[in-house]
């Protein structure tokens, strides 16, 4: 798709293919086997600038706007999903919500750290027993003289074994949204322990952990936003979020739709190259009309941001289509592979298990229907 971009968004983009194609692509395969990836990537990221995108200069960010933004983690996303969600999750949902909402401390505390790969960050939102209703979480923060005392649990948390620091959704109030806030706790401090999850169907080499919190204390100055606030700045961040997931969602179809041509105009099957018969060409055409349908959505979104317009139905519509697009477009190319895609030598069983839960985080295919169901209704069936 030839879309016109400004010189600094195509100088962004170019740079991050480059370095999916020489830093990523010929290891995401030992990575995903072993589950791990390379935790030099990280410091990569920063000194390219991706981990400082749309953050002001003077908090260590590299500015660049949300369409920029979108370009670099679809490269990432073609690469490796795992990589994508780390900048994502360290930037796109805690560095944004820092500069967003923080105090001038934490924004000098923090920001210049994780935009320069020096230290990484999660979100610690989801628990064991609270995933898409966030607002029932149970982890408490209680009032201890000037400080916090937090304690619970927190589950699927990205990044949450390689993080620097948390951002940490705890009740300080009663039941409902209207009682959660948020801090910014070290993951060094006592109390604070973490087990990675392993086993996962995709994102292998992604750092996923459980966090548990036992009365760890932070002061007061580690609350972002005001007392009771923690929701909306949550809700925000994800607002924000699933533009994200839909970019990479692009570049698992990119990146599909790469590996299927490659591979149907070599393959030859009855006497010419399997790109020669019609349903091969109908498999192929179809991930290229999901790519080219999800990257237009997700740039739609990015250009609202930029405008200063609401964004957040639009966003979700983008994440709810870029993400089934993503599971279709691996599907097609599979089946363009046959027997060869169901092997890990080729990349496309990778994009599907990566793209399966795509569908899942920073809310599920059902719930972006709700939310969009009532955005154009007014009426919410959440209650």
């Amino acid at each position: 798709m030839d879309l016109s971009f400004t010189a600094e968004q195509q100088a962004a983009r170019e740079l991050a293919a480059e370095f999916v194609d020489r830093e990523i692509l010929p290891h995401a395969a030992a990575w995903d086997r072993r589950e791990q990836v390379d935790t030099g990537i990280v410091k990569q990221l920063g000194e390219l600038g991706f981990l400082g995108l749309t953050i002001p200069e003077e908090y260590g960010g590299s500015g660049g706007d949300h369409v920029a933004y979108c370009l670099v983690l679809e490269e990432l996303g073609r690469g490796d999903s795992a990589v994508r969600g780390m900048v994502s999750v360290s930037l796109g949902l805690v560095g944004k919500s820092v500069a967003a909402y923080g105090s001038d401390e934490q924004k000098r505390e923090w920001l210049p750290r994780l935009c320069a790969g020096d230290a990484l960050a999660c979100f610690a939102l989801t628990e064991p027993d609270t995933g898409s209703d966030a607002a029932a979480l149970s982890t408490r923060a209680v009032r201890h003289g000037d400080d916090w005392l937090i304690s619970g649990s927190k589950m699927f948390i990205t990044n949450g074994t390689w993080a620097d620091v948390a951002l940490v959704f705890a009740r300080t109030g009663g039941p409902g949204h209207r009682g959660v806030s948020a801090f910014l706790v070290p993951t060094a401090a006592a109390g604070f322990t973490r087990r990675e999850i392993h086993g996962k169907l995709g994102l292998r080499g992604q750092a996923t952990a459980e966090l548990a919190f036992d009365g760890v204390r932070v002061p007061a100055s580690a609350m972002v936003g005001a007392e009771g606030k923690g929701f909306s700045v949550a809700m925000a961040a994800l607002a924000k979020g699933r533009m994200s997931v839909a970019a990479g969602c692009v570049g698992i179809a990119r990146g599909c739709l790469d590996a299927a041509v490659s591979y149907a105009t070599h393959r030859r099957q009855f006497g010419k190259p399997i790109a020669g018969h019609q349903l091969v060409q109908r498999l192929i055409a179809s991930i290229a009309v999901d790519a080219d349908a999800a990257r237009l959505l997700t740039l739609r979104v990015a250009d609202l941001i930029e405008r200063g317009l609401p964004f957040g139905t639009e966003s979700s519509m983008a994440k709810l289509f870029a993400s089934e697009a993503a599971v279709r477009a691996a599907n097609n190319a599979l089946q363009v592979f046959g027997g060869y895609g169901y092997i890990d030598e080729y990349p496309v069983g990778k994009y599907l298990r990566d793209a399966r839960v795509m569908t899942l985080y920073e809310g599920t295919t059902q719930i972006q229907e709700l939310l969009i169901g009532r955005a154009l209704t007014g009426v919410s069936a959440f209650a």
